[in-house]
């Protein structure tokens, strides 16, 4: 599905080089399995595309999706932070300025990241374009030459979330995460379900979504011990206090992801030794400059990194592949599942076909997307 597109623009030959205007327009497609997780469920993944035009022809898409059983953001107010807010202090701009653009941007509107990722997304496909660089290499160059991705099983029944689980284990993923955080002894034998039919050097992740408190902590040490290997987000956004004891407490590695939203988040959860690995979702965090810059800071501090998914159609999952690709320390399987969610992905559907738990890094210039 599409609509029509909304443009912000400087009038005709103003410019050499300098963005002249601004689209967005929505796509969607449905999911093969209604997406359900602690906060809410989703039947189709709604995305909206952003497209950045230059005085002397040149473009660059990117993608965003609120998600908003998870953000908490509606298409239609990210739509109108990008058209009345966000593209209008970006016009007349070099569109190689990215890091002039966060700054202009963040002085005009505070937060709205997932607003900001869809430019940010389209200035490094611009940019990628204009230099005929792949955007890993924009990044840092590419460490991978393959991405290796997770499969994302979302809350249904113990038996279908198993089944999932070993079909797409037969598939190739050596990395599954289990969406839980509704009832920790519900999800205790979710995890021995799962993990009794997944080969045993699959490894296993639950995602409670900020489900538990500290009163779970003897639950989540039988999953430790029932062969989970990374429990993501158990604890609500702001108990980084109750990160710390679990970490203490849990033969298991902890991973954030609600918890962090921007690189200040990071120097804290660092500060607090809060985490063993950092969820970077490039929507969440405002787009590739912000991720990298967050990315950076867990090198130095040596964490590891996984790079996440709201999920999104194939621009914004094709940003992820490029970051996944350079930064060293995303050693956790990264989540580029939606375009294997959805029944076609619109945007990308070469480069996600026949996926085996791994996809090749694009080498064409900017994202290399279909668009």
């Amino acid at each position: 599905m599409s609509v029509a597109s909304h443009p912000v623009g400087l009038p005709a030959g103003t410019g050499a080089g300098l963005i002249t205007a601004i689209k967005t327009r929505v796509v969607s497609a449905p999911y093969r399995r209604p997406f359900q997780i602690s906060s809410g469920i989703s039947t189709e993944l709604v995305s909206l595309l952003v497209e950045i035009h230059t005085a002397d022809g040149a473009v660059g898409i990117g993608e965003t999706s609120p998600m908003t059983a998870y953000t908490g953001e509606t298409l239609a107010g990210v739509r109108a932070a990008i058209e009345d807010h966000l593209a209008p202090a970006l016009i007349g701009r070099d569109p190689l300025d990215r890091a002039g653009a966060h700054l202009v941007m963040d002085a005009v509107l505070r937060g709205q990241h997932v607003a900001k990722s869809g430019l940010d997304i389209a200035l490094y496909d611009l940019a990628g374009r204009l230099s005929g660089w792949p955007v890993h290499a924009l990044l840092g160059g590419s460490i991978r030459d393959r991405v290796q991705t997770s499969w994302v099983v979302g809350l249904g029944t113990l038996d279908e979330m198993a089944a999932e689980a070993a079909e797409y284990a037969d598939k190739g993923f050596r990395h599954l995460k289990v969406k839980g955080g509704q009832d920790p002894a519900k999800d205790l034998e979710l995890i021995r379900a799962v993990r009794a039919a997944i080969p045993a050097n699959a490894e296993l992740c639950l995602d409670a979504n900020e489900g538990y408190d500290a009163a779970a902590l003897p639950v989540l040490a039988k999953m430790a011990a029932s062969g989970l290997t990374l429990l993501e987000q158990p604890l609500p956004r702001w108990d980084l206090a109750g990160f710390v004891r679990l970490r203490e407490r849990l033969d298991v590695r902890l991973m954030v992801d609600e918890s962090m939203h921007s690189l200040q988040d990071a120097l804290e959860i660092v500060r607090r030794g809060a985490a063993d690995v950092l969820n970077i979702k490039i929507l969440k965090v405002g787009g590739l400059h912000r991720a990298l810059q967050i990315a950076n800071v867990a090198e130095a501090a040596g964490l590891a990194v996984k790079v996440g998914s709201m999920p999104e159609l194939g621009v914004a999952t094709l940003a992820a592949v490029h970051l996944a690709a350079a930064v060293p320390g995303a050693t956790v399987a990264a989540d580029l599942v939606g375009p294997l969610m959805v029944h076609e992905d619109p945007l990308a559907p070469t480069v996600f076909a026949a996926c085996d738990g791994w996809i090749d890094v694009p080498t064409r210039p900017g994202l290399g997307h279909d668009v």
